[in-house]
């Protein structure tokens, strides 16, 4: 191995911890490691390596931090030498200072820890720093919304004491956006005691507001138990909030380049939305289809048929805000949203009422065209709505991210949509079942029946399956086969 030194060898000659070892490597005080195969026929394949006049320049620092020199001046004396000489020497290469005035940084050369938090504050990303630092080398991201929790990964009782700041860190984020009780209901999976501290801890934190960039400082331990100060920062985005910590010690310029990164708020998001790792998640599915659309195109001018439909969405986006739904990926002029477990609502609630509201809002919409346009056709959108586990990615281009839903449960919302008629809200008897009993209680669902007379019966909550109303229609729909046993009911409109 000639004269290169391990990690650990240089560790336990200074006595400095892992995390300032990294910190001296971003700020380029100490060269990047090499990689190598240590040759030993067990332990590890693949270990970093460095010069041996590593140890001598730990030291050198140390000695010019006793001395109460800046960590500014110790880089402007000493990161010119190791450019020049050790790269010279072939032994690894300096890593640069990240300068804002001269270097971009993205998210991936981050050289410090950094996650998003969904608004359930569940992981959906994190880098590598954040996962051996905070996460204790958590190996991967877990399947399930439920495991991604933050709190269920950071609230062990090894790390209570040890976390505090960082718990504390993150209630102060969550105090305003959720309730004791929403917090307890994000806690599954934590032991009862621990759940009922972080629910009486969230009463004593200070809320830490929205704004584009709220920053703090923090104390966190690094793997041998060592503490050092942080400065925290944290962007708050409608699909989230993305927190990046940078060392007190670390040079200004570090903590302006990750400001500059943040100010770049749609690059930001969409990277990190591309790098979004799928997810198991519980959702409900709301598809809204313009019925006669077909017929109602071809009576329009072009230009008219594409105002229309834009007015639509333009209508319908706040409403779909004010419940939490995100925009999935749909086809033509139809509508397809996304409900999401909250902290402070239910979902499945919210996709009923946001059928509902965006229901009478298209009544008013065909008002506006019938008087406009003179003609007596009623504007529908048919909807249906299920429920179900489904992962949850992302479909990605160059200039865009979609949200995806991948499974049964979106086919299911799409073909009752088509089997919806004049404006009808359809919904599953699954979805119905999994409502609490405040909220069943709050709509009126049921089936249409048809008396022996002839005349037409509502049933109050009550479900039929799909092949029963093709029956009772005298018709037959091919593309309803695939949910011909599924148990439907009709949610009844009512005054807003």
């Amino acid at each position: 191995m000639g004269n290169m030194l391990s990690s650990k060898e240089i560790l336990d000659s200074t006595g400095i911890s892992r995390a300032t070892l990294n910190n001296y490597i971003a700020m380029g005080l100490v060269s990047k490691p090499v990689v190598m195969n240590p040759g030993a026929a067990k332990g590890p394949r693949q270990l970093g390596f460095f010069p041996e006049n590593t140890v001598e320049r730990v030291r050198h620092i140390q000695k010019l931090k006793q001395e109460g020199i800046s960590m500014a001046n110790i880089v402007s004396q000493l990161k010119s030498g190791i450019t020049l000489n050790e790269s010279r020497a072939g032994i690894g290469e300096a890593h640069p200072l990240i300068s804002s005035s001269s270097i971009k940084v993205t998210l991936d050369d981050l050289p410090h820890p950094a996650y998003m938090l969904n608004p359930n504050f569940e992981l959906t990303w994190l880098n590598e720093h954040a996962r051996t630092q905070l996460f204790g080398g958590l190996s991967s991201l877990p399947a399930t919304s439920e495991e991604r929790g933050l709190f269920r990964l950071l609230s062990t009782r090894d790390c209570w004491d040890i976390w505090q700041d960082l718990l504390d860190f993150h209630l102060g984020l969550a105090k305003g956006r959720l309730s004791p009780t929403g917090l307890g209901q994000l806690c599954h999976g934590i032991p009862a005691e621990l759940s009922n501290q972080l629910q009486q801890r969230l009463k004593q934190v200070n809320e830490i507001s929205v704004r584009p960039v709220a920053e703090t400082s923090i104390s966190l331990a690094d793997a041998m138990g060592m503490y050092q100060h942080y400065k925290a920062y944290a962007s708050f985005f409608r699909e989230g909030i993305f927190i990046a910590y940078v060392p007190d010690h670390s040079l200004h310029e570090q903590h302006n380049s990750l400001l500059d990164l943040l100010a770049r708020r749609d690059e930001v998001i969409r990277g990190l939305l591309q790098r979004r790792l799928p997810v198991l998640t519980p959702l409900a599915v709301l598809v809204a289809d313009l019925q006669s659309s077909v017929k109602i195109c071809s009576e329009l001018p072009p230009e008219e048929y594409f105002e229309l439909i834009n007015e639509i969405w333009t209508a319908m986006g706040p409403i779909f805000r004010k419940y939490h739904a995100s925009c999935g990926k749909h086809v033509g002029d139809g509508l397809v949203y996304y409900f999401f477990p909250q902290p402070d609502s239910d979902y499945l609630a919210n996709s009923i009422a946001c059928a509902q509201e965006i229901s009478h809002e298209m009544q008013k919409l065909s008002k506006a065209w019938q008087l406009r346009k003179n003609w007596l056709n009623e504007l529908y959108l048919n909807i249906g709505i299920t429920e179900g586990q489904e992962w949850l990615g992302t479909f990605q281009t160059s200039t865009s991210v979609e949200f995806v839903v991948l499974g049964d449960t979106i086919n299911q919302a799409a073909r009752i949509s088509d089997l919806a008629r004049h404006g009808a809200i359809w919904a599953t008897k699954s979805l119905i079942g999994k409502l609490s009993g405040d909220d069943r209680q709050k709509i009126r669902y049921g089936v249409r029946r048809r008396s022996p007379d002839g005349r037409d019966m509502f049933v109050p909550a009550s479900f039929c399956m799909v092949s029963s109303l093709l029956e009772q229609d005298g018709t037959r729909a091919d593309k309803l086969n695939d949910i011909a046993t599924l148990a439907i009911t009709e949610i009844v409109k009512t005054p807003l």
